[in-house]
């Protein structure tokens, strides 16, 4: 049976985030794929959970790997259910790039 990249099958795991510049992420999946996230659409007007995500210093610093998705560890203690992070399916349906652009 013929798995490919079928969601019934395949269950898309981050491996490791770079974040990039204007909020986004650059994730790199275990299909290979190196995908650019666009959080920014998340923080607009009221964004509840996201909104400490809105000062720049912080969405990079917290930005790290947790339950195998994108996620930030506001509390430094890498605890699964005090974090923000992003179902990976999103991840995984997002744009895929050549890699992390250098100049960022």
């Amino acid at each position: 049976m013929n798995s490919g990249l079928d969601s019934k099958y395949f269950f898309p795991e981050v491996f490791q985030v770079m974040a990039g510049e204007n909020y986004t992420v650059y994730a790199y999946l275990n299909d290979g794929s190196i995908r650019k996230v666009d959080i920014a659409p998340f923080l607009e007007g009221d964004c509840g959970i996201f909104e400490p995500l809105k000062d720049r210093e912080l969405f990079k610093k917290a930005l790290t790997v947790i339950g195998n998705t994108i996620a930030w560890d506001l509390t430094g203690n890498r605890d699964e259910y005090k974090c923000i992070d992003i179902d990976p399916f999103f991840v995984f349906e997002s744009p895929i790039v050549s890699d992390f652009p250098e100049n960022i």
